[in-house]
């Protein structure tokens, strides 16, 4: 199996070289023309095999110090070509211990101290998060290695790409309402576990959620995740502006209330097949969102109970979202509905209070003879 398309990683021995220090009026220009070569070459390889195939190379083995229990055997990893690639990473099919997997593997600037340590944390935060998760509806993490110039992390191959990829080859509005039921229901379970274990993940979005042969979709990259004991006063901006709410644009303290509100935008996307805020720019919709209190267009085609579970997750007021237990509860209940045949309505979890003291209200009103107590 681990052939001509997949290789063993190994990792290219550096050498020493003595270097003459430039002066400070070039060191500027160093540093760029450094970075934009470091990733020209990390662009150039359709496959890390280029590396592997080099001469002066050396299997990688960790020190006893360095050893976690997620360490990778990497005598028992085989990379294959990219699938997929960020700004710092790229992320290729793989084998490990004869299981097909992905291998997220992220270039360390050794020039950019403030980068690299930004990407050391991020490392750091996704494997101590991923190592401990385990639900069917999150991705498996299966191993991770770290030894600069490449750190890599190791999870199940998800056969059929990410959900804005399936999307993407979609008519607008052609899902049905059968499959955003399953696919709501999939990612709303994956992160209704994920609060259940105290993480907020903070970038809820359709190119994080990943499908798999059966098409079930399974929450994915903890780069930017939290515990919520950790960044419950945190502030700034983590995520992606067309999914971000807008607590988190404004920088204000957030709970975990932010992915209830990215879900919504995610909800909005199974509904519609489309891009949220299309024909902005990602700043133009975060300041549609923060200042004017602007939503995604609601489709005429949306079913009303959906259209509500929408509009309730995606509130202004953090405090006014459900929590995904609820949401969960909703779903299902409405896909028991499809199932049978019967119309969907609206799920009495997530009708607010005032909304049922305004209905007992006008059926009392009727009989004069019985009072009315708000």
């Amino acid at each position: 199996m681990a052939s001509s398309c997949f290789k063993p990683f190994r990792l290219r021995k550096s050498k020493s070289k003595p270097l003459s220090i430039p002066s400070s009026s070039s060191r500027t220009q160093l540093n760029t023309d450094t970075d934009n070569m470091e990733r020209k070459r990390f662009d150039s390889l359709e496959s890390w095999s280029m590396i592997l195939e080099s001469e002066n190379v050396e299997t990688w083995e960790a020190s006893k110090e360095d050893q976690e229990e997620w360490t990778a055997d990497l005598s028992q990893l085989f990379i294959g070509n990219k699938f997929a690639s960020g700004a710092h990473s790229r992320i290729y099919r793989g084998i490990y211990k004869q299981r097909a997997v992905a291998v997220k593997m992220v270039r360390i600037p050794s020039h950019n101290e403030e980068t690299r340590a930004k990407l050391e944390q991020q490392f750091k935060s996704e494997v101590a998060l991923l190592s401990r998760l385990y639900h069917p509806n999150i991705v498996q993490f299966i191993a991770a290695c770290k030894k600069p110039p490449v750190y890599c992390i190791i999870t199940e191959y998800m056969s059929q790409g990410t959900l804005r990829m399936y999307l993407n080859k979609k008519e607008p509005y052609s899902l049905s309402t059968e499959t955003i039921l399953r696919l709501a229901l999939d990612i709303s379970r994956g992160m209704e576990y994920l609060h259940s274990q105290g993480v907020i993940h903070r970038d809820l979005k359709s190119s994080n959620l990943l499908l798999n042969d059966e098409m079930r979709v399974k929450v994915a990259d903890f780069g930017t995740s939290c515990l919520e004991t950790q960044c419950r006063e945190a502030k700034g901006n983590m995520g992606t502006y067309r999914w971000m709410a807008p607590e988190m644009i404004k920088e204000k303290p957030y709970t975990r209330k932010v992915d209830v509100y990215s879900f919504g935008i995610e909800l909005w996307e199974l509904t519609t097949a489309l891009l949220p805020f299309q024909g902005m720019t990602p700043v133009q919709a975060a300041f549609a969102v923060a200042e004017k209190n602007e939503r995604p267009p609601m489709p005429a085609s949306c079913q009303p109970v959906l259209a509500h579970l929408i509009k309730r997750c995606w509130a202004a007021n953090p405090n006014k979202r459900p929590d995904f237990s609820e949401i969960v509860s909703a779903l299902e209940k409405y896909d028991e509905c499809l199932k049978d045949g019967l119309p969907l309505t609206l799920h009495s979890g997530l009708v607010s209070k005032n909304a049922i003291l305004d209905r007992l209200k006008g059926c009392v009103s009727m009989n004069s003879s019985i009072p009315v107590h708000a």
